[in-house]
């Protein structure tokens, strides 16, 4: 292996990737497979965002784009995050890239030194860790399980905080488990993080889901929240799934003018930018009717509904109620130690997802990919009558064990 980089060693392909991938795989060999691994909206793209690009396209509006992203996008960023959150950027200010996950990986390759720490709750969105050991970081990860509400507490976060770490990781709504901070849970983090021994931590908050959210919930970012942080945030969002555009690859951060720069900077090195006329249409998705994100949550929130129920039915599975995005991440620790049919022991979740897997073809995620177990994630983004059938497996499943 002489040829390739020490650093490919660290890291590992995507596991929900892996899954999804698996059971489409199985599903061309004929195998009956109920695929939950992907975070992917079932619905699809909005006719007004897929007119928009055909527009772009007629138009020849298939050039180079800038690296920051072109001014006219850039602008309706900026627009979206003083409708939405009560922040002003300029558009020096924002950065447009290829998804969130290449967001995430300029802003950590333009920052971090080798040995320099990120603070990750677990369970974290599986890209989280490995971009920053990419980046020649250390994860620092800190253990929020269902008791915790899946959160960080402002004391986790003081004691984990040290003189190398150089970002603090939020998700909320969460990938994997739909937990999402209130203003004021933000607002006591923030408290932490603005202690004079901790000023040189910088937030970078995900909020791909911020508009996936149930039951009147009140979506906040950290600098919304706590304004004396705005210089010290990064706020990444994008298109991907509230406006069900995961195949276009369009997200944005917006922060520092110059962090942005930098990592526009990289822009110009690795993908140039995004596909222009895809940028076009994000102009439309961001300033157009969003009457159908609504439409969509009322489904989402039907299926959630039904997939908790149906899980908290099954033998040794505990399955909490998330406040957003479209995931549950069950406890499967009620069925550890169990054996299978066949003799077989299940001794972590990821032979529990396994055992789903072989024995009645429903695919997920096992929770040590998110880095806290025993948990699998599901993700509730596909139809109803899957999920019905999903579920239904699951239960017997489950109690085939003994």
């Amino acid at each position: 292996m002489g040829f390739i980089a020490d650093r490919m060693s660290r890291i590992k392909p995507s596991p929900t990737v892996a899954v999804t991938a698996k059971a489409n795989e199985l599903k061309a060999q004929g195998v009956d497979v109920i695929g939950l691994g992907a975070g992917e909206p079932d619905f699809d793209t909005p006719d007004h965002i897929k007119e928009a690009a055909h527009k772009a396209i007629a138009d020849g509006k298939t050039k180079y784009g800038p690296p920051p992203g072109i001014l006219p996008l850039r602008e309706a960023i900026c627009r979206k995050f003083e409708r939405d959150n009560d922040l002003k950027y300029t558009p020096d200010q924002i950065s447009v890239g290829c998804g969130g996950k290449q967001t995430i990986f300029n802003a950590l390759m333009a920052t971090m030194n080798p040995g320099d720490e990120v603070i990750i709750p677990a369970p974290y969105w599986v890209s989280y860790t490995d971009i920053t050991m990419l980046a020649e970081g250390e994860p620092v990860v800190v253990d929020c399980p269902a008791d915790k509400g899946f959160k960080l507490t402002p004391d986790q976060l003081r004691a984990a905080i040290t003189p190398k770490t150089k970002w603090l990781m939020l998700n909320s709504p969460s990938n994997p488990t739909g937990a999402c901070y209130t203003t004021d849970e933000l607002k006591a983090l923030a408290d932490v993080l603005l202690e004079d021994k901790h000023a040189h931590v910088h937030v970078m908050t995900d909020d791909m889901y911020e508009h996936i959210v149930y039951d009147g919930f009140e979506f906040a970012t950290i600098a919304q929240a706590a304004p004396d942080l705005y210089e010290r945030t990064l706020t990444l969002n994008g298109l991907s799934k509230a406006y069900c555009m995961t195949g276009w690859r369009l997200g944005y951060a917006a922060g520092n003018a110059d962090l942005i720069k930098q990592m526009n900077k990289l822009n110009s090195q690795s993908v140039t930018s995004p596909a222009t006329f895809v940028q076009w249409a994000a102009i439309d998705a961001l300033d157009g009717p969003h009457d159908f994100i609504d439409a969509h949550n009322k489904v989402f929130k039907g299926r959630r509904d039904l997939v908790v129920s149906k899980l908290n039915a099954c033998a040794g599975v505990e399955c909490l109620t998330p406040e957003g995005a479209f995931y549950v991440y069950p406890s499967c620790a009620g069925v550890l130690g169990k054996k299978t049919p066949e003799g077989v022991e299940i001794d972590s979740d990821e032979a529990f997802v396994k055992y789903l897997l072989e024995s009645e073809g429903v695919a997920c995620v096992h929770g040590e990919a998110f880095g806290l177990s025993p948990y699998f994630r599901i993700s509730y983004a596909t139809s109803t009558e899957a999920l019905e059938e999903a579920c239904t497996r699951i239960q017997r499943a489950c109690e085939k064990l003994s």
